[in-house]
């Protein structure tokens, strides 16, 4: 099988040196393996075929397929605006079928007196039936395809579609490639896993994939590679934990020392909620086992994670270990010192703050105290990764807001030791299921799912624009009330093609009926200097402004229990995890808080449903569940941009969560018996674990 589809792409019949250029260049297809595995994105119906006659003018937002002869060819207009045109019939009728572009490609390969199929839009001028650019094929031709009732679309781009690949130039290509092929597939997946879940064999799917001839048969087609896909991600995932549970490098963290006693004892601001001491039992039991501790902490914003990193941080400093926090940005390293550093206060702990922004001094002042061992816990952004950060001893790390790093960044921290660190990644955006168990499989999960006592629920509120009058003198009344406000909005700048609020544009509304020196404003934005965006956020923080105007760069890093009031302009415009996030801004203090969600009249249906979900619940996993339904898998917590190590040809993590739940679990039963997949019976298993396994040696090559 392997020396046939590892072939070069070059070689397929009707592709060449200059098409196989093209095709690795826009869609990654190198070798005949890769064309077998690109997939149809949707189907045709191909069964039907319609006399001239019968075409009326309601099918002229559908395609129809007819049967007729060339009778003869003629042009109209010249230059830029010339068209080819050839005349048709059946015998019912005559039609036209028209092209502006490519003519001189269309005029060597059509005759006169052949009959064809035509695929195409219809179109009635006149009382004539015409079509442009329709589909053709020679009937005899058709004959000798591939036998199926559906037709395949397959994505292209621009310059394929230019050189003669279009969609229908790929279906062209995978009817050569099959009968080179069809007889060198073999199995991937032991018969009594088949057999067990109804699967088809793997040679039927393909050829339904491409080829089917019903609809039962591409939905029988489908469940199998689906599977096929997320079982052979499972098996690597379950593997790789297994592999990591059972070695004996990790750091062990036996004790309880004076660090995490006098800080639980003497300085805890507030009693634990029950949640996030279950979460400290689970990171204690981790790290006091030999293992390397990969652990997900999931948390609603506001539920106190950060007290629960720094209470694990104390446990590794009681034991003779460094630690460090990352963070992406650098308002939220600086808020996560101030609030670190006061809770050490009076505490022989020490920490430090290192970020782009340190002073040469001090930075040469940071990293040799740290060299020595002399710093406790390191706090951090990106500048926690260069190759003069040198730990003497480091044994936790601790990365909040994870999936704003690449895989590579967060990979550089587990080089600053010859052994790895116990890791926590901490995120507030809830993780769906059936995501958790793709992306974090090979990570054990906690979940903080209790807010600290004395928090009110946020009362979320959705009004339009021409509700503002209203929204404004609810602001004033807050402001009033010793309150401040947040008003949020998604672009910098006005841009022609979005009717959105911009901040400046905003920024000068809100400041002419909010004027000085009643009330006083900050502004913080993604374009500002480092120290610009510490002195805005500084004097809110404050309270010398009470309303902060901002993009969505405050969505993490900000913490100022005065704020009672998260106004979000263009609401539409955010997805429902940002939304979300930013919310989350406010309900820090005990004062109640409220979330006004601003939206213009129109919206799609798709933005009334996140605004409607908002407006419902302040349930985090409800709404990631539900934004996983709206956006998909590609989006959601920023996967493709951060890493997802494996790039899903047909299953969908948002629609096929019934087929990731099984894979799991059948993937699970799989390596109870056989952990290595070492037995005769699972050979092929152990091939399609490694063809789904990722490259590279950290344990966190999956992590997003």
């Amino acid at each position: 099988m392997a020396s046939v589809l590892d072939n070069g792409i070059k070689y397929l019949s009707g592709v060449g040196e200059r098409r196989a250029a093209l095709l690795e260049r826009e869609l990654g297809i190198r070798t005949l393996g890769d064309l077998l595995y690109y997939f149809p994105f949707r189907y045709v119906d191909r069964t039907r075929i319609y006399r001239i006659a019968d075409i009326r003018q309601e099918h002229g937002s559908s395609y129809v397929q007819i049967r007729v002869r060339i009778q003869g060819f003629s042009y109209q207009g010249a230059g830029a605006k010339r068209r080819f045109i050839a005349h048709v019939s059946d015998e019912s009728g005559t039609a036209e079928l028209l092209w502006f572009k490519g003519i001189k490609w269309v005029e060597k390969r059509l005759e006169t007196d052949r009959d064809y199929i035509v695929f195409g839009r219809p179109t009635l001028f006149r009382n004539r039936l015409s079509m442009v650019h329709p589909e053709m094929e020679l009937v005899e031709r058709m004959v000798n395809r591939p036998n199926g009732a559906l037709q395949g679309v397959y994505s292209t781009t621009e310059a394929l579609s230019e050189n003669q690949l279009g969609t229908k130039g790929i279906y062209n290509l995978v009817c050569n490639l099959w009968p080179l092929v069809e007889g060198v597939i073999t199995e991937t997946l032991p018969e009594r896993i088949r057999r067990a879940n109804g699967l088809v064999g793997l040679r039927e799917a393909l050829h339904d994939i491409h080829f089917p001839s019903s609809p039962q048969s591409l939905r029988q087609a489908e469940y199998r590679l689906k599977f096929e896909e997320l079982f052979g991600i499972q098996l690597g995932i379950l593997s790789r934990r297994a592999t990591r549970t059972t070695r004996n490098d990790g750091f062990l963290f036996p004790r309880v020392g004076r660090h995490f006693n006098d800080f639980y004892f003497k300085k805890l601001p507030f009693e634990l909620t029950q949640a996030q001491k279950r979460v400290i039992r689970e990171i204690r039991q981790d790290t006091a086992t030999g293992h390397q501790m990969n652990r997900l902490l999931q948390g609603d914003v506001g539920s106190g994670k950060t007290l629960v990193a720094l209470m694990t941080m104390l446990l590794a400093v009681d034991n003779g270990y460094q630690s460090c926090l990352m963070v992406p940005t650098e308002i939220l390293a600086g808020q996560h010192y101030a609030s670190i550093t006061g809770f050490l206060d009076g505490l022989e702990a020490k920490a430090a703050l290192l970020t782009g922004s340190t002073r040469l001094r001090d930075r040469r002042e940071i990293l040799d105290r740290l060299a020595a061992g002399e710093i406790d816990i390191l706090i951090g952004t990106h500048a926690l990764l260069e190759e003069r950060v040198q730990f003497a001893n480091l044994g936790f790390v601790v990365i909040d807001e994870q999936h704003r790093f690449g895989v590579e960044q967060r990979a550089r921290m587990w080089t600053k030791n010859m052994r790895p660190p116990h890791i926590l990644v901490m995120t507030a955006t809830p993780i769906p299921r059936t995501l958790a168990m793709t992306l974090y499989g090979d990570l054990d999960v906690s979940v903080i799912d209790e807010l600290p006592p004395g928090r009110k629920p946020i009362v979320t509120r959705h009004l339009y624009d021409s509700q503002r009058l209203a929204l404004y003198g609810f602001m004033k009344r807050q402001i009033e009330a010793g309150r401040q406000v947040y008003v949020v909005y998604p672009l910098i700048k006005e841009s022609e093609k979005m009717d959105y609020k911009d901040l400046y544009d905003g920024y000068e509304s809100i400041s002419r009926e909010f004027p000085l020196p009643k009330y006083c404003l900050s502004a913080v934005h993604g374009r500002m200097s480092a120290e610009e965006k510490e002195e805005g956020m500084r004097a809110f923080k404050n309270g010398e402004t009470q309303i902060m105007v901002a993009t969505s760069v405050i969505e993490v890093g900000v913490d100022v229990p005065n704020a009672t009031v998260m106004v979000i302009e263009s609401a539409e415009r955010f997805g429902l995890s940002q939304l979300h996030q930013l919310r989350g801004r406010v309900g820090r203090g005990s004062e109640q808080s409220y979330c006004i969600l601003m939206s213009g009249e129109k919206l799609s249906r798709e933005a009334r449903a996140r605004i409607d979900a908002m407006v419902e619940t302040n349930d985090g996993f409800r709404l990631s569940e539900l934004d996983l339904k709206l956006r998909g898998s590609g989006d959601i917590n920023g996967t493709r941009q951060s890493g997802m190590a494996f790039d899903l040809k047909i299953a969908s993590l948002s629609r096929d969560t019934a087929i990731v739940e099984l894979s799991r679990r059948v993937a699970e039963e799989v390596l109870t018996e056989d952990p290595r997949l070492e037995k005769h019976e699972n050979l092929l298993l152990a091939k399609l674990r490694d063809r789904f396994s990722t490259s590279g040696d950290t344990d966190f090559g999956m992590i997003s």
